[in-house]
């Protein structure tokens, strides 16, 4: 197995493309990989028509030919990719029949990913996805070049992010980028990070899905047809419910945190986050099987939004992504800087990609108690609703003692509730907006001033009642919008016309 690639951009001078570049084909290396992947891909028919012709009694010769048809296909898709940089553009042709040409401006490239499956891996080839942020359809935002050779794929990537910096649209890019530079290590990969694992959805998401397919797998062996329901009943009796419930939860329980570790351990293991100069460009390298390498660039990063889900609040841990220029929310993959980690981590880093830690420390603007009465109702009324059924059911079915049961949801609202109500919160710090919201989900979003290119004010019926108002500043970045629920409307208009002065007051004028 080839040696994984290293972190960031080769050190010296990037090499230049030339004025006029010849198209090129994909690495030869990929004949083995299209090929391969077009059987899989044919894998449900191959395998109807293999039965069909068994059933037939067709001799080898179909069978051969059934196989060769995916394997021509994987072949032609080979021949037929051609790429090339060319004035200032990045173009890929590909299709025989129907040929098709793709092509984008350097100055539009957003984000420079590198990927290697173990197959990839061990044959030395990478895929380099030109993120672009712009596309005439959706899922064409971004430009892939699948079968590179692993350096020539670094080499690219290389061209790449010196023709962003010197395309940026900043003072800072358009003067000359300094001798020298470097790769400074900003985060790596740490067994403890592991801890964080189980309080993450993506165990449930995988122990789900593992129990669901091991389930059907294990029913179309006959194993759940041997299985005797009363000599199970039996045994849950004289077990007791009381001890086998809790039994069955400690179970599950630990099901999902085995399959949360081992998922982190395969999504993030080999983490490393670092920032290089002079090409100003932050660097992410993660995946323990799949590896994948993500370049980010300065001029185009425009904040910051800290995640802090209600579980990882619990054991002191959050995420952090990038809000970039161009890159939408269906590319969240791209902008995702740490995973969940230590929140004092979190926040050092946050701190780094914004220049300041102002913005990720200071203490918020309070909503008011309108705001939070707001946030009592929404959890309380549900609350209330499920309590009242679980009230009605248990009389229902003549055990009016259960009914002690519909405490559960009332507290877990109210918990609900109080949590929302202090997540609330927004501010105009060091020529940042910031808003946090949120409780099961909480987030802190970090975006700069400048890089606010509208406000939207908008109220229901219920919050013109209370004076308040949902006040979000557009972007081009991320998820597009930055927002600060429930903000009194007095404040909502002071810190918008504070943040861009001008913007809001014509219209407040008239």
């Amino acid at each position: 197995m080839s040696e994984p690639f290293p972190v960031g951009p080769p050190q010296g001078p990037p090499p230049e493309a030339p004025p006029d570049s010849p198209w090129q084909r994909l690495d030869p290396r990929m004949l083995f990989v299209h090929p391969v992947r077009e059987i899989v891909k044919f894998l449900p028919v191959l395998v109807g028509l293999f039965l069909a012709s068994t059933a037939a009694e067709r001799g080898t010769y179909f069978q051969a030919f059934v196989i060769v048809i995916p394997i021509a296909i994987g072949i032609v898709r080979y021949a037929t990719t051609r790429y090339r940089i060319h004035d200032e553009r990045v173009e890929l042709r590909r299709g025989l029949i129907s040929t098709r040409l793709t092509a984008t401006p350097l100055d539009r490239v957003r984000t420079v990913d590198l990927t290697a499956s173990p197959v990839h891996r061990l044959l030395g080839v990478a895929t380099l996805r030109i993120g672009t942020g712009t596309a005439s359809k959706e899922g064409e935002d971004a430009l892939d070049l699948d079968g590179l050779g692993a350096q020539q794929a670094r080499e690219l990537r290389a061209v790449l992010l010196n023709s962003i910096a010197r395309a940026a649209p900043t003072d800072a890019a358009a003067a000359p980028l300094p001798p020298g530079g470097g790769e400074r290590l900003v985060a790596r990969f740490e067994p403890g990070w592991l801890r964080f694992a189980p309080f993450t959805s993506a165990g449930f998401v995988l122990a789900a899905g593992v129990i669901g397919v091991g389930s059907q797998v294990l029913d179309g062996l006959g194993f759940f047809s041997d299985i005797d329901g009363d000599e199970i009943d039996s045994a849950l009796v004289s077990a007791g419910a009381l001890l086998a419930i809790p039994a069955l939860m400690i179970t599950v329980a630990v099901l999902v945190a085995v399959f949360a570790v081992l998922g982190y351990l395969v999504a993030n293991g080999n983490f490393a986050l670092s920032h290089t100069t002079p090409d100003g460009s932050w660097h992410v390298r993660r995946g323990l099987l799949t590896t994948r390498e993500t370049s980010l660039d300065d001029d185009r990063l425009r904040g910051a939004a800290i995640g802090e889900p209600w579980g990882l609040r619990l054991v002191h841990g959050g995420r952090l992504n990038a809000i970039v220029t161009g890159l939408n929310r269906s590319e969240s993959g791209s902008s995702s800087l740490l995973p969940p980690t230590p929140r004092d981590l979190v926040d050092r880093v946050a701190a780094e990609v914004v220049g300041t830690a102002a913005p990720v420390q200071a203490a918020l603007r309070d909503h008011g108690p309108r705001a939070r009465a707001r946030r009592y109702v929404r959890a309380l009324v549900p609350s209330a609703i499920v309590a009242a059924a679980v009230v009605a059911l248990a009389v229902g079915i003549g055990a009016g003692w259960l009914s002690v049961l519909a405490v559960i949801p009332l507290l877990l609202g109210a918990g609900l509730a109080v949590d929302r109500a202090r997540s609330l919160g927004h501010g105009l710090v060091d020529d940042w907006f910031v808003a946090r919201s949120g409780s099961l989900t909480r987030k802190r979003e970090l975006l700069a001033a400048d890089a606010i290119i509208g406000w939207n004010l908008q109220s229901t019926w219920f919050q013109r009642r209370a004076g308040l108002v949902t006040l979000t500043a557009t972007t081009a970045g991320g998820s597009q919008s930055v927002t600060a629920l429930d903000v009194p409307a007095r404040d909502a208009v002071a810190v918008a016309d504070t943040a861009v002065p001008g913007l809001l007051s014509q219209f407040l004028d008239a």
